[in-house]
């Protein structure tokens, strides 16, 4: 028999892997908080769930698509959804969240029998439609095993990144420098606008050259929405092991002024 799936979160990121799911014939629930994504839902092949305890109580494999940490955590509480999870069920976090949080989930979890890892996601809502998300997953060998077949429904490719949390902080590093890139990106691009140049021109050039980078690739269908939120986590982190990151605080100084904008090419006077 599939392996049954549950999804807790029909957001950005979330929707469209509950449909890669179902058509590659997972038997897939899903459930939102906010009850208009039913629709959606069903639309895409899976069940709805009444909620997250129905779900986990249901499911082989339960993925966490929720925005942020204190909502996985709130999952995970005491009597919380999660507590109806199966022994020998696989939660995976895709949430973008601190690796403390969980690598705690996942010792509170496994003394009940229940798996929990990470597996956070990159490149973005297009390669989410396409089903070509990169996938790192933080957790036990045989775990990891047992859930990439499942992982591999919408992503191109599974990265184990090591122990349960070393996913988070592969995320963490993806998103530094993406951003700093993105910051790179629109000052460059507004320096040649003032210069009269062309952007679109300039942008297919420097995807040629040295300064060639996924952010400019995509220029235009990404959104700084997450920013900050990366940017904390990021900051968190380097305080808790000792380091300064300049850049890193700068960048989300930056982004945050920035977060309002729409990076479309007809933004620098095209």
């Amino acid at each position: 028999m599939k392996t049954t799936v549950g999804v807790i979160g029909a957001g950005r990121m979330g929707a469209p892997i509950i449909g890669h799911l179902a058509r590659k014939g997972y038997p897939t629930q899903a459930c939102d908080l906010n009850p208009d994504k039913l629709t959606l839902v069903t639309g895409h092949g899976a069940s709805w769930a009444a909620g997250p305890a129905e779900l986990a109580a249901a499911c082989d494999v339960i993925l966490v698509c929720v925005g942020f940490d204190a909502e996985v955590r709130a999952l995970f509480a005491e009597d919380g959804p999660l507590s109806k999870a199966r022994p020998g069920s696989i939660v995976a976090i895709l949430s973008t969240i601190h690796p403390d949080t969980v690598q705690a989930l996942a010792a509170q979890a496994e003394l009940r029998g229940v798996h929990v890892v990470d597996s956070t996601v990159c490149r973005g809502g297009e390669a989410a439609d396409l089903g070509q998300l990169l996938s790192f997953v933080g957790g036990p060998a045989n775990v990891v095993e047992r859930l990439t077949p499942v992982l591999r429904a919408y992503s191109s490719d599974v990265v184990h990144t090591g122990g349960v949390g070393t996913a988070q902080v592969a995320k963490a590093a993806n998103n530094l420098i993406l951003w700093a890139c993105l910051v790179a990106n629109h000052e460059a691009l507004a320096l040649a606008q003032q210069y009269g140049m062309d952007i679109e021109v300039l942008r297919r050039a420097l995807m040629m050259s040295s300064a060639e980078n996924h952010a400019l690739e995509v220029w235009g269908k990404q959104t700084m929405a997450w920013a900050d939120d990366d940017m904390v986590i990021v900051q968190e982190m380097a305080a808790k092991a000792g380091l300064s990151l300049p850049q890193a605080g700068l960048n989300r100084e930056i982004c945050r002024a920035l977060k309002p904008k729409r990076y479309k090419l007809e933004n620098y006077g095209r």
